[in-house]
């Protein structure tokens, strides 16, 4: 009696097995990096329009919740994302994602409400949730650990573009007054349809079988809880600058969270395997860390790039639009160090390395920002966005050593899990700097004006009763006296009187010198603990083989 021997797959490392495995790759690429180019564009192309949309709606004083709600549904959805994916397959839960967020998409086209907006963006957001998550499963999947940080230069690139052409796509739209017959901000939305039909026509076309799959059962109470936890704290952490973060909502919500948190453990502990997020992948030393030290990048690092054009603004008098393009040095930093760490991770090096230098890049450069001056040129800072850009690009490695220390079958929920918990982190990294900010700014006022009250003229100046009532000045008054909303539209400051002005802008320097020390001490830490990480060695195939996702033994043709 014989046994049938199956063929065996073809490795990455043999000229055959490299040709499958690359066209393979190539071949579902497209339709990923759509993917990753529509959750990056809407995150960017809302900055330049929302006003706009907010006054046709009749709810500018509302429009922060139309931010807030994709950014809760898309970031408490990304675990589950990942486990059901590892569930019923990369396939249909990559369809679903794509599908939900088209439809969201169109449901905004035909928004009359601010409320009506905030809730179709919350259906946008439970499809964003799932692009980064389920196409970062996927790359893991096709690609081996050794080459898999060469290729997210290609992920860099979507969101690169959409940091460029998302701003400026919405400013665009935002401006006209109506095209074929349409409101110009509503178009923002449609222009993902496009978009999305390529990324699932890439699915459908491509991914024949459905990937990897393993029999589970389906945590609901553990997705259920996971929301209790995160919804109330994101709630805080995007409106508790304003509202107060000793407030008796803010106190709720803390409770809600933690009873949340502690339920979801418990939940977990009793589902084993089958929980939403298995507690035995934290018993694995090298995810722990990575997934530690992502998170504190998410916190420590865009935390503080989110306060930068606010400052660039403020300081130097930049317009919205010449602040953005201060993000050009840093993304360009990016770039050439995701290119760079590609190189090294793929000769099987620099896991422990890459991540704490690039936290220390960006430590030296919160520790200069904080050293500068209202009278250094603006280049200096721009020179400095490029050591953001290099953290940001070696950071990425941390994905790598995520996936790859975990089992193949668990790979998707450790995907998920890093990328939630650095979604967190950075909401939560944002909230902290703001308050810090502006818990810092109403003592470096005063500091301030008691300095330059020593110039001929100012003591008067600030006297004057006449003056005080200029409509010009009233912005600085009201912040003097512990006001905020002058602080959001920088405008001002060009028509206030110089001497004034002077003044606002050494304390703005001088509070936000408190944010860029605090993100420099846990960039700091970091680095410590990347250094301390001691990860498995890299793979050098794939976790699975391009047969198992296109159902035959040759990937698909890419022409």
């Amino acid at each position: 009696m014989s046994t049938a021997i199956a063929p065996a797959p073809m490795k990455p490392e043999s000229p055959a097995g490299r040709e499958d495995w690359h066209r393979a790759v190539m071949a579902v690429l497209p339709g990923l990096l759509a993917a990753i180019f529509l959750a990056a564009l809407d995150q960017t192309v809302m900055s330049a329009s929302i006003k706009t949309i907010a006054d046709d709606l009749g709810g500018l004083s509302l429009q922060a919740w139309v931010t807030t709600a994709f950014l809760i549904t898309s970031t408490v959805t990304t675990p589950l994302y990942g486990k059901l994916s590892d569930v019923y397959g990369r396939r249909p839960m990559f369809a679903v994602a794509i599908t939900v967020f088209v439809l969201g998409s169109l449901a905004c086209v035909f928004a009359t409400t601010i409320y009506q907006l905030a809730a179709f963006r919350a259906v946008q957001g439970l499809g964003a949730g799932g692009l980064l998550a389920v196409s970062s499963a996927i790359t893991g999947d096709l690609v081996p650990p050794r080459e898999r940080a060469r290729f997210q230069g290609y992920t860099m690139l979507a969101w690169l573009a959409a940091s460029l052409i998302g701003p400026l796509v919405g400013g665009l739209f935002a401006s006209t007054g109506t095209l074929l017959g349409i409101d110009g901000w509503r178009w923002i939305f449609l222009f993902n349809v496009p978009v999305g039909a390529i990324a699932m026509a890439v699915v459908l076309r491509v991914l024949r079988t459905e990937g990897p799959r393993t029999a589970r059962r389906v945590d609901h109470w553990g997705a259920a809880l996971i929301t209790a936890t995160a919804v109330p704290l994101l709630l805080v952490a995007e409106q508790g600058h304003e509202r107060g973060w000793t407030s008796t909502e803010a106190l709720v919500c803390y409770a809600i969270g933690a009873a949340g948190l502690l339920a979801f453990l418990l939940r977990e502990s009793r589902m084993g395997d089958d929980a939403l997020i298995p507690l035995r992948l934290f018993r694995v030393p090298a995810f722990t860390l990575s997934m530690t030290i992502s998170a504190l990048f998410g916190a420590g690092m865009f935390g503080v790039i989110s306060t930068i054009p606010l400052y660039v603004q403020v300081v130097h008098g930049l317009s919205p639009t010449a602040s953005g393009l201060m993000m050009l040095p840093m993304m360009g930093g990016t770039l050439v160090s995701v290119v760079i760490s590609g190189k090294v991770v793929k000769r099987g090096q620099g896991l422990r390395v890459l991540p704490a230098v690039g936290a220390v890049a960006t430590a030296a450069g919160l520790i200069t920002c904080a050293r500068l001056s209202v009278d250094t040129p603006v280049w200096v800072m721009a020179l400095i966005m490029i050591a953001f850009g290099v953290g940001i690009g070696t950071s990425r490695s941390l994905n790598v050593t995520a996936q790859n220390a975990v089992p193949k079958k668990d790979l998707g929920v450790a995907t998920s899990t890093t990328i939630f918990f650095r979604e967190m982190s950075g909401a939560v990294g944002v909230a902290a700097y703001l308050s810090l900010l502006f818990a810092a700014f109403p003592a470096a006022l005063s500091a301030a004006v008691a300095r330059v009250a020593a110039q001929p003229g100012v003591a008067l100046l600030l006297r004057d009763r006449e003056v005080a009532g200029d409509p010009a000045n009233q912005p600085f008054f009201t912040v003097l006296r512990g006001g905020r909303a002058p602080l959001t539209d920088s405008s001002f400051l060009a028509s206030m009187d110089d001497r004034l002005a002077r003044a606002f802008q050494l304390a703005f320097h001088e509070a936000a010198s408190h944010v860029f020390v605090a993100g420099a001490v846990l960039m700091g830490l970091a680095a410590v603990l990347a250094l301390a990480m001691r990860p498995p060695d890299l793979q050098i195939v794939p976790a699975v083989q391009p047969e198992e996702y296109f159902g035959r033994h040759r990937a698909p043709d890419t022409d």
